[in-house]
């Protein structure tokens, strides 16, 4: 595990390099945008399974849907819904 937070590090630090300054900025500008819209599509997903739950609909909650909800948005949401409806 700690050689692959380390390559992925290296790797990270390698991409800035080839970066010109302004990309680097716009980079980081943007960071903060989807680790909000991660965090709050994990919090969907929660009010999403309390509420299906009442109806006997189970919504998994894990890192693939949160991203997939962080990512789509509203469309998102909705195919979670209906591959927890149909599975």
């Amino acid at each position: 595990m700690k050689s692959v937070i380390v390559i992925l590090l290296v790797g990270f630090v390698l991409l800035l390099l080839l970066m010109n300054k302004k990309q680097v900025r716009k980079l980081l500008e943007q960071l903060p945008i989807y680790w909000f819209r991660i965090a709050f599509s994990f919090l969907v997903l929660f009010a999403i399974n309390i509420a299906a739950g009442f109806f006997g609909v189970y919504v998994p909650i894990n890192i693939a849907s949160g991203l997939l909800i962080a990512f789509l948005g509203i469309p998102g949401i909705a195919s979670i819904c209906v591959l927890a409806i149909v599975l």
